[in-house]
């Protein structure tokens, strides 16, 4: 993998090797495919770093896990990150499951594997080869990736200080089990018609035995839990968001927590009409996953949400 110094030398000769008059055009974001061996298995993730110099402190983070069946580099170009990266300075990281799936802390989960221990050790990697700012990561996951991302919230609360959860809430699994010692800010982004993680809760919809099986929270009782892990009072009043979208028949609600510490916010993002989606993704959307809300940019949303927090 290419650290900072690397990335300098590769700009200097490509100018250098330019016919002499010239110019030497600015270089693109820095992006790197690598792998990382945890106890035996051999682990990849995609990084794309800004092309700018890092402030004073570092990067921001933001981990980015895909969906059961997906990968980093689909969840690359699903959510668009690279783009709000370069524009707002924060390093994107995408790694990718086993098996294109996450450790969420399910018991029926077919593959056990340690993913936090995984992305603890991704964490020690990247925080000595980029300039990373340790105070500001985040983590942000679609389905599965935001089951796992609530995991982290519950057992890497030292180091992942925000998560935002996108059509997917906290596995009823780790419930009893989840009380991290610092608080974990939390923005919760779910359609209302969503057919495999339930907003309402229950069991998770197995997409033809494809799928793993278990139960989630409701919507409104996991963002409940973590105001109660963090502190927080009652939720503030149904916020609706103005539409943007002609056509779109989707319609999104902000309910946010009142007396949070900071840090420690969390908010909803209720997606009236919408599926088992990712916001403002522009793909064709297959028929499990029904309706795409155009009504918000889930990635504008989870940067804006994650880098309006204090460093920790």
């Amino acid at each position: 993998m290419f650290n900072s110094a690397d990335r300098i030398r590769c700009i200097v000769f490509a100018c250098a090797a330019l016919l002499a008059g010239a110019l030497c055009a600015a270089p693109a974001s820095a992006d790197a495919t690598a792998t990382l061996t945890i106890a035996g298995i051999q682990r990849s993730y995609r990084l794309h770093v800004p092309d700018r110099p890092p402030p004073k402190a570092g990067f921001p983070v933001l981990l980015v896990f895909h969906g059961r069946g997906g990968t980093g580099e689909r969840m690359q170009r699903l959510s668009g990150f690279d783009e709000i990266a370069d524009r707002r300075g924060f390093i994107a990281l995408y790694p990718d499951g086993i098996d294109r799936g996450w450790n969420d802390g399910r018991t029926t989960i077919s593959h056990p594997q340690d993913d936090v221990g995984f992305v603890s050790a991704l964490l020690d990697r990247i925080e000595t080869t980029e300039p990373v700012d340790a105070a500001r990561i985040y983590a942000a996951g679609l389905s599965n990736g935001a089951l796992f991302a609530h995991r982290l919230a519950c057992q890497l609360s030292e180091r992942i200080f925000a998560i935002a959860a996108v059509a997917g809430t906290l596995p009823a699994d780790i419930e009893a089990g989840c009380r991290p010692p610092q608080p974990v800010a939390v923005l919760q982004i779910d359609g209302t018609a969503d057919r495999i993680m339930p907003y309402d809760g229950g069991a998770v919809r197995q997409l033809g035995g494809r799928g793993v099986g278990g139960t989630v929270l409701p919507v409104d009782d996991s963002a409940a839990f973590w105001a109660r892990q963090n502190g927080c009072g009652e939720p503030a009043a149904d916020e609706p968001l103005p539409p943007v979208a002609p056509g779109d028949i989707t319609h999104v609600v902000r309910t946010s927590y009142t007396g949070c510490p900071p840090g420690g916010g969390v908010t909803v993002l209720k997606v009236e009409g919408g599926g088992h989606a990712w916001p403002g993704d522009r793909r064709r959307a297959t028929r499990h996953l029904r309706r795409t809300s155009r009504q918000i940019d889930a990635s504008e949303a989870i940067a804006d949400f994650v880098l309006a927090l204090p460093p920790r």
